[in-house]
């Protein structure tokens, strides 16, 4: 028995196509819902430190002295939006992973 279902599986494939895509060529539509990934204009951002208070996950570090910096950890991050919220300049923006990059040059 286990043959011929092994014989049909085998004819399914040849005729049919392949089940994945060619992926560089043909990229997939992104899923519902998803909410993509975390960029911040660090041009607009004035350290205040309100996006990792509101952080649930603690992903996020703001320091103001004696250097301005912004450290995200991207593993950390649950992808809430909490921080996008909460944020008083608007700097930080969930964007979909899909969509290309900007390419400074």
């Amino acid at each position: 028995m286990k043959l011929f279902t092994m014989m049909k599986e085998i004819a399914r494939n040849t005729v049919c196509g392949p089940v994945t895509r060619n992926y560089p060529a043909v990229k997939r539509a992104p899923f519902p819902g998803e909410r993509g990934k975390l960029v911040m204009e660090e041009g607009k951002c004035i350290f205040c430190g309100i996006c990792a208070k509101k952080c649930p996950s603690h992903a996020l570090t703001v320091t103001r002295k004696p250097e301005q910096s912004w450290k995200f950890e991207r593993f950390r991050c649950i992808l809430c939006g909490s921080c996008v919220e909460a944020c008083p300049k608007k700097c930080l923006h969930l964007v979909s992973r899909l969509e290309p990059e900007d390419k400074k040059d």
